[in-house]
């Protein structure tokens, strides 16, 4: 038996060894284990059915936090990104989204007291910030500048979502608390506000953005701790939707949460 073993171990340490120094071999291998968010694909020459089926996995990888922290849209999944708004993909994941939120949300049995709540994040769930991404950002594929898109904050001219628009309005209309909270800075308060009623949206019961002692934290501690004191106040946050799983994560958590597609960007 130790014989055996022996000669399984020898077998399979000079097959490793075969793979390494094989250069045919070792190139196969090595494309299995290709990360999907690389910039680089599996073959040198992707045909355009190889190209579209990574870029799928890649995009699901995100959509799912499998990928982790990522930085930028890979290079050769640019057109992908650029065709799944184009092309009304995103528009029909945000409708199939909408129809499973208020199914849910018309199960709940409010309490009537205005305590019950409903919190939405606001860029890329109720505004879009895809013509700043599609003009000056590469549609994802550079890295964030925070100058550069404060720039564009402050122009006010974030459209709507008009699936999120008609999320927004029959949540209103089944009784829920709007509450508001942003990863912006609390000196973009007003432009936030404007922008917001040129949209289309209103009626909102609070607008919760990062104050002084909030800089520095991470999107998933500050979001957290700003739940955490709704909740106190005597609310109960039935439902969260936001973008991005620093929006839905954490503590002092929704009894259920939505998360909206957004391939361009991550947050922590």
């Amino acid at each position: 038996m130790t014989l055996s073993r022996s000669r399984s171990v020898s077998f399979f340490i000079l097959a490793l060894f075969a793979v390494l120094i094989n250069p045919a071999i070792s190139s196969r291998a090595s494309s299995f284990i290709k990360l999907p968010n690389s910039d680089e694909f599996p073959d040198e020459s992707p045909d355009e059915s190889q190209v579209i089926a990574h870029c799928a996995a890649w995009r699901l990888a995100v959509e799912t936090d499998n990928a982790g922290e990522w930085k930028v849209v890979p290079r050769g999944c640019v057109p992908y990104v650029k065709n799944y708004y184009s092309s009304g993909q995103f528009d029909a994941d945000y409708d199939v989204l909408v129809v499973y939120i208020t199914n849910y949300a018309k199960t709940i049995k409010l309490a009537g007291n205005g305590k019950d709540a409903w919190v939405f994040d606001i860029d890329e769930t109720l505004l879009s910030n895809f013509p700043y991404y599609k003009a000056h950002h590469g549609y994802g594929s550079e890295p964030y500048d925070n100058t550069q898109f404060n720039r564009w904050v402050v122009t006010g001219k974030a459209p709507a979502f008009d699936a999120g628009l008609r999320l927004y309005n029959a949540l209103k209309e089944l009784g829920f608390t709007i509450i508001l909270l942003t990863g912006r800075d609390e000196s973009q308060r007003s432009i936030t506000e404007k922008n917001l009623l040129y949209a289309g949206y209103s009626g909102w019961n609070r607008l919760l953005l990062r104050g002084h002692e909030d800089q520095g934290k991470s999107a998933t501690q500050y979001k957290s701790e700003q739940r955490s004191k709704v909740v106190k106040e005597g609310y109960t946050i039935h439902g969260s939707t936001g973008d991005q799983w620093s929006d839905l994560q954490g503590f002092a958590l929704a009894t259920r949460s939505f998360k909206v597609p957004n391939p361009l960007y991550y947050i922590a």
